[in-house]
This record gives C-alpha cells, sequence and structure tokens, in this order.
C-alpha cells in the first residue's frame, strides 16, 4: 500500500457537456464574482509573494469568493483549451526540436536584432519581443549528452559533449590552458589557476583579502562579505574557491553562441545568470551586493560617460568594495607609474561616486563604496546627481545616469549590519514561512524517486533509502517568497544552490533575498529566463500556476521554457490548488513529463504536481 500522504485525488468525470454550455456557465461565474468581489479587495491567499501559511481567520463569504475565483481562473484557460482543440482525454505532445536548437536561448538571436535595428551594443542585449512567434518544440540534449556528476565531483570535471565549447576552442586560446586538464577524450577538469597572473586562486583571494586590510580570505564574511557579483566571470573559479568559504558568488555574462562562461559555470554547479548592462540595468534592485568583481571582464568602465561604472554603483551596497583586476592592460614603468596611469581615467567618476581607492597591488584595484549619505551633498563639483525615489522593482530599465539607492531604507553599511536590520517584513510572517519550508523540504527530498511514478507510489523506506544529499545541485526557486526553501535546504545540509526567482508583478521580496546572502533575481515569467539549455536540476514553484493564470500568460510557453532549462531526469515540484495542479498535469503530458499528484491530506485543496523530465534521445 501507498502511503495516505501521497494518495491521489480521484474524480468520477461523466460526458463532457458541449463548449457553448460551458461558456455560458463561466459567464454566470464571472457575474457572481464581481458581485462578491465589491466586498473584499483582498489577494489570493496562494498568490505567489504572499506567505505558504496564513496568519489571520477568514470569513466563510470571502472564503467562499476566493475559491470561486480561483475555479473561475482556472476554468477561463481550461476552456481557452478546449476552443483550441487541446481538450481532448489524451493531450498531443509537443514534437521535438531540430539540432540547430539544442543550445537555444530564447530573445538572445544577435541576428535577428541587428535586422530589426539595433546597434551599438545593443543587438548583444535581451530583446524578447523579436523572439516571438518561434516554433513550439521540446529542445533536445545533444547526442553526446551524459549526466553531470554528482556534487562535489561535478564541479572539477564535466562532460564536453554536454556544453557548446570544443577542446581546440581551449586549447587555442592561449593562458585558458592553465584553466584545464584533459582527462580522456570527452571529459574537461578545471584547475584553480583559472589563467590568472597570480599562482592559484586561493592566492589571488588571499590577495584581496589582505588588500581590504584582513589577515586571510576566511575573514571575508566577518567583514560584511556575504554575496559577490562576478562580471564575465571565466570559467567560474573564483566563485567555486568563494563558496567553499560560504559566500554566494553569482557570475553574469553576456550571451555567448559558443564557449559561453555561463553555460560552463552552471554545467559545474555554480551559480550564474545571462547578462549584461550595455543599454539596461541588470534585474537587481539597487544596494544588491557586497563586491561587484571585475577581473579581464573587458568593459571599458569610463565609456558612456561612466554609465557601466554607475549601475555598478546602483547595485553595491553602502561599505562595499569594486575589484577591478586587469592583466591585459599592464603598463610599462614603475609601480607608481603603473598607478597613476591605471587610477586616472576612473579617478574623477570614481570620486564622484564618493568611492575611495582603498588599495592597489600589481593590476588589482580595489574601491570602497561610501556608507556615509552625507558625502553625496559635500562633492564640490556634482555632475553626477542623485536619482529622486527608489528603483527596488528595477527590471531591464534604461540604464540611469544618476545615483541610486540613497534614500532607502536599505542603506546600511555592510559592516554594521545585523539580522534585524535586514528584517523589513512581520517577524511573525517570516519565521512561519521558514517553519513552512523547514517541514516541507523533507517531504519534498523524499519524492525525489522515481518509485513516486510506480503504480503504487510510496516514499523511500528501509529497503529503499533516502535520495543521497548531492543528488541534485542546481535548484530554481520559481516564485521564492522570501528565501525560505532555500534557508530550508541550507539547513538540512543539501548540497544545493537556489536561485530565487521573484516573478516582476509579485510582491517584491528580493531584497530580503539577496540581504540573506542567497542568489536571487527578478522574472517576469511570460518571458523566457536568461539561462542556457539543460542547466537546472530540479524547479520549484509555490503558488506560480495560479498567479500567472491571472496575468493570461501562455501555459504553453511556460512549460515549454521549463523543459529547456530542466536538465535530463531533472525534477518538478509545484505547489498550488487542486484546479490549478490538475491543469498543470495536462501540460507536463504534453512535454512528455512523468507526473504525479500528491494529495497532502491536510484538510486544503492544496496538491502538489510531481515530474520528472525523461531523458530523450532521437
Amino acid at each position: 500500500m501507498g502511503s495516505s500522504w501521497l494518495k491521489k485525488q480521484s474524480f468520477v468525470i461523466g460526458p463532457k457537456p458541449p463548449l457553448s454550455w460551458l461558456i455560458l456557465c463561466l459567464i454566470s461565474l464571472l457575474a457572481l464574482i464581481a458581485v462578491l468581489s465589491s466586498s473584499s479587495s483582498s489577494s489570493l491567499n496562494t498568490a505567489v509573494g504572499s506567505s505558504p501559511r496564513t496568519t489571520t481567520a477568514e470569513s466563510l463569504i470571502y472564503t467562499s469568493y476566493r475559491r470561486i475565483k480561483e475555479q473561475a481562473a482556472v476554468g477561463y484557460l481550461e476552456l481557452r483549451t478546449l476552443s483550441s482543440g487541446g481538450g481532448g482525454a489524451r493531450q498531443k505532445e509537443v514534437g521535438l526540436c531540430g539540432k540547430e536548437r539544442e543550445n537555444f536561448v530564447p530573445c538572445h538571436n544577435v541576428s535577428a536584432n541587428l535586422i530589426a535595428g539595433f546597434k551599438e551594443g545593443e543587438e548583444f542585449d535581451r530583446h524578447c519581443e523579436v523572439y516571438k512567434g518561434t516554433e513550439k518544440c521540446l529542445v533536445r540534449p545533444p547526442k553526446e549528452y551524459k549526466a553531470p556528476l554528482q556534487w562535489p565531483s561535478g564541479r572539477d570535471v564535466i562532460w564536453s559533449g554536454n556544453v557548446k565549447i570544443t577542446k581546440d576552442q581551449f586549447l587555442s586560446s592561449g593562458s585558458m590552458t592553465k584553466r584545464l586538464m584533459l582527462l580522456e577524450e570527452n571529459q574537461i577538469a578545471f584547475h584553480a589557476e583559472d589563467g590568472m597572473i597570480f599562482n592559484s586562486v586561493k592566492d589571488y583571494t588571499r590577495q584581496l583579502a589582505e588588500m581590504i586590510g584582513l589577515g586571510s580570505d576566511t575573514e571575508l564574511p566577518q567583514a560584511g562579505i556575504r554575496n559577490i557579483l562576478d562580471i564575465n566571470c571565466g570559467f567560474g573559479s573564483f566563485g567555486a574557491h568563494l563558496l567553499s568559504l560560504k559566500i554566494m558568488a553569482v557570475c553574469i555574462a553576456a550571451y555567448e553562441a559558443t564557449g559561453s562562461q555561463v553555460q560552463l559555470s552552471l554545467e559545474r554547479g555554480l551559480p550564474a545568470m545571462i547578462g549584461n548592462f550595455i543599454s539596461r540595468q541588470l534585474p537587481y534592485p539597487s544596494l544588491s551586493y557586497d563586491m561587484v568583481h571585475c577581473a579581464q571582464c573587458g568593459i571599458m568602465w569610463v565609456e558612456k560617460n561612466g554609465m557601466f561604472l554607475i549601475e555598478v554603483d546602483r547595485v553595491l551596497k553602502p561599505g562595499g568594495y569594486f575589484v577591478l583586476t586587469s592583466p591585459t592592460s599592464r603598463p610599462q614603468g614603475s609601480s607608481r607609474e603603473k598607478k597613476r596611469i591605471m587610477a586616472n581615467p576612473m579617478e574623477g567618476l570614481t570620486q564622484q561616486l564618493c568611492w575611495t581607492l582603498l588599495a592597489q597591488q600589481d593590476e588589482t584595484f580595489i574601491w570602497q563604496k561610501t556608507a556615509d549619505i552625507d558625502c553625496y551633498a559635500s562633492r564640490k563639483q556634482r555632475t553626477i546627481q542623485v536619482c529622486k525615489g527608489d528603483d527596488t522593482q528595477s527590471y531591464y530599465r534604461p540604464l540611469l545616469p544618476c545615483i541610486s539607492g540613497t534614500s532607502s531604507k536599505r542603506w546600511i553599511a555592510i559592516q554594521n549590519r545585523s539580522s534585524e536590520s535586514e528584517l523589513r517584513v512581520q517577524p511573525e510572517e517570516f519565521y512561519e514561512d521558514f517553519q513552512y519550508w523547514r517541514s516541507a523540504v523533507n517531504n519534498y527530498w523524499s519524492l525525489l524517486t522515481p518509485l513516486i511514478f510506480s503504480d503504487h507510489p510510496k516514499r523511500p523506506g528501509d529497503e529503499d533509502p533516502l535520495p543521497p544529499y548531492n543528488m541534485i545541485r542546481n535548484v530554481m526557486d520559481m516564485s521564492a517568497n522570501f528565501g525560505g526553501l532555500n534557508a530550508a535546504l541550507l539547513e538540512e545540509k543539501k548540497s544545493v544552490w537556489v536561485m530565487n526567482v521573484v516573478p516582476a508583478r509579485a510582491s517584491n521580496a528580493l531584497p530580503l533575498i539577496l540581504d540573506r546572502g542567497f542568489a536571487g533575481v527578478m522574472h517576469d515569467w511570460c518571458e523566457p529566463f536568461p539561462t542556457y539549455p539543460r542547466t537546472y536540476d530540479m524547479l520549484h514553484a509555490y503558488g506560480l500556476i495560479s498567479h500567472l493564470s491571472s496575468e493570461r500568460c501562455s501555459m504553453v510557453d511556460l512549460f515549454l521554457e521549463m523543459d529547456r532549462i530542466l536538465r535530463p531526469e531533472g525534477w518538478v515540484i509545484l505547489s498550488d490548488t487542486m484546479g490549478a495542479i490538475e491543469m498543470a498535469r495536462m501540460f507536463a503530458t504534453q512535454v512528455r513529463w512523468d507526473a504525479r499528484i500528491v494529495d497532502l491530506q491536510n484538510g486544503s485543496d492544496q496538491r502538489l504536481l510531481v515530474c520528472q523530465k525523461p531523458f530523450v534521445k532521437k
């Protein structure tokens, strides 16, 4: 017998009513909603951005209204599917894409962007409006694709067939050959040397710590450095070392057709995403990172009147550090002359931004952002003005030529912050959210087994041990709220990192997530996510389907996108209302996932949909 916790909700379904009758019922239902909505302006309890558990009592009237509204939203989508011919007993499976789309990244088509008129670097930006209308199909893995090695082995060795890069590209890249060792024909192993001018990444990190005034790199977290934005990160070795110090380093780099830094980093199990700031802001709020790092990142910081440097200042927290290492522009002459030549082009800009050149050694410079908000008013010259208002809702907005974040309540020096200063929500709501995920994580973990799809689904017992702690590595929480799932996974010592995604039109808790030292980003799920195919082991979403149904997003496009970024044999866990989960199961079938609905047996209409993507080779 299967566990009652895994019992599937069953229904008795009669003949399908005519479509015209269903539409008439829906119109009547919407009329009832309009009457009831006048007595309540509250949002859905299950909407993205609200706590998974409710702390206040609801009236019977509001409860009925809420459920009717949920069913109406789901019913609308089901009717739309029926009207398009997709309501048969067996949904037609989506076809496979051709070989040319094995590494397809939507919204990043340089040729199409050029044709559309984007130029001066903007052709490398994200342009989803150009992408619309392309073929709907499942991106398949390359013929040579293999399941990545488990962490930590997968950090140091990857299968060369899993990434769009050849060994010839590596071997012809000069100093880059220091970054790897070819073990076999189909494997690439990474070294800590990383091709920099230092003996190793450990030596480099230790030098940065000493330049800041610390004894060793192990003291970086105590100095307030918990998260780092690594621009054009190479193959991620700097970030890999920082993870061993419990520092979250997120790599961002522009889209690359081959040899992608982001794809290679994610394949190694390191946090990364496609991103640049040629013309638009990064999808982070102001005051997000303790350090921004650029080692041979190739950006001309003084161009466009310092707009790129202003964007770095926007995401940098008070008291944070900007590290610039540039061996390729090594000037000749004495150390003093080197410092003068390198610093002068940026001296005026950094002074306007109230940055202090903290230290310079060899080709590495470290500036520190002021923690004194009065510095901006005391500047002798004010070529760069202070922005008016706040920009916590930043989502690919045009670059701003002004200084952001000065009016934010989050203006707290990284050296002075405490856990209390980071908590900008009701403590009861925050801790209840964490308690919920603390109990949910063990249940989730027990579901990550093919046993869930058997005729008698059950969790692993004594004869079937729990999945190992390192079974999965790259996790995406598609509706992260406060990052509670991330915190619970870390507490359980699972060897994962989580990309906490805050939906663009949900309650914005991204500043809180980043202040906790987690990886996070804002994203509109009506659009593709900026990553390469097959880069995540597990996708999780709480309430996202209900939320997006009100946004009128294409559910087919959402599930195709989830399939694109999910690795073969990867997992999906969706938690939502019964109606939304039944609808999600239909789309899961269309993208060829194994799927099972789980009844939580807690008296609510909440259900889980547990899915696994098959390893399709054709």
